[in-house]
């Protein structure tokens, strides 16, 4: 069965609008409580992190997983009523919690307190990192440069490989993907906690090169219909470009889901939620490159009068551009 790539694009569309709003939202919402569009980590904004695990070798210690209220309590109890409270693992007898920067007498406090309200943590589970601010930041603005610097060189290489538009909508599917999955994290942000880290940015970076990878196979076999047989509509060509190299794009996503899936429930927590932004990624870059880059060149090329890429209307672009048309 074929399937209608260009027919349906308003669909296609719609469903890109829906999600990319529905994160922007969520971005706005976080920005009024936190002042940025996600919910940060200790990697950007400084402080200390301690994860801490119950000692179920004690008896009784571990017979009920751990009341997020009482850990509330006990921490207002320390003058750190703002900081972020994550009961984790599969029985919820670990601990993580972010607050501002503390001393090494304030973190023995909040441990012994914790230990004698909660119940006794392992000493050789207790993990306690500190990150100033200014590494934050240095972190984070590395981060934005590493994703710049990416784009650019992704629109140079296209730009040369294809052509100028070819290139251009290549970068806006991959806004796209950027744009689903940390709107996506800022929903979970804002409904559960959900904090980003530098693996996020790692992530978007991963996610960037995987989806650029499926929109350069379509786009050159785009190409190569519009070279042996240019006198086809480029709905046509576009439709049929996809639907050659869709069984490819979905085998290679799937294939590549599956040990995500698997580092998702099974990695621990340090790389759970890494996982979780590439699964996102890569879902959405398979469908931006198949359902938004290839309809938004095919809407672009009958917009500027080259739906037929070998008519007289396109000969201006086809001698100036050399064989890329054939």
């Amino acid at each position: 069965m074929k399937l209608q790539i260009i027919r349906q694009r308003s669909v296609w569309w719609a469903i890109s609008a829906l999600m990319i709003l529905s994160g922007i939202l969520a971005m706005g919402l976080l920005w009024n409580e936190t002042g940025l569009p996600l919910r940060p980590s200790i990697d950007f904004v400084g402080g200390t992190r301690l994860q801490l695990e119950l000692d179920c070798t004690q008896p009784q210690n571990c017979d009920q997983p751990i009341d997020a209220a009482a850990v509330r309590t006990v921490l207002s109890q320390q003058n750190l009523g703002n900081s972020s409270i994550q009961v984790v693992g599969s029985d919820q007898h670990a601990l993580a919690i972010r607050s501002s920067t503390l001393n090494v007498e304030q973190r023995s406090q909040l441990v012994a307190a914790l230990n004698q309200e909660i119940g006794s943590f392992a000493p050789d589970n207790t993990q306690i990192d500190t990150v100033g601010p200014t590494v934050g930041r240095q972190l984070f603005k590395s981060g934005i440069l590493a994703l710049l610097v990416s784009f650019a060189g992704i629109m140079a290489y296209l730009s040369l490989r294809f052509q100028f538009d070819f290139a251009v909508f290549a970068i806006l599917a991959l806004v796209h993907d950027v744009l689903v999955t940390t709107g996506i994290f800022a929903i979970l942000g804002k409904l559960l906690g959900v904090e980003v880290d530098s693996l996020f940015i790692v992530s978007l970076l991963t996610i960037i090169g995987f989806s650029v990878n499926d929109t350069v196979v379509i786009y050159d076999r785009i190409r190569e219909t519009i070279q042996l047989d240019g006198n086809r509509s480029i709905n046509d060509i576009v439709d049929d470009a996809v639907n050659q190299t869709l069984g490819r794009s979905i085998n290679t996503t799937m294939t590549t889901l599956l040990p995500l899936v698997a580092i998702f429930f099974l990695g621990g927590e340090t790389l759970k939620y890494f996982a979780l932004a590439l699964i996102i990624g890569f879902v959405a870059g398979a469908y931006s490159s198949i359902f938004i880059a290839s309809t938004l060149l095919a809407w672009w090329r009958v917009r500027i009068g080259q739906e037929i890429p070998g008519s007289s209307v396109g000969a201006e672009t086809t001698d100036s551009e050399g064989s890329e048309y054939g």
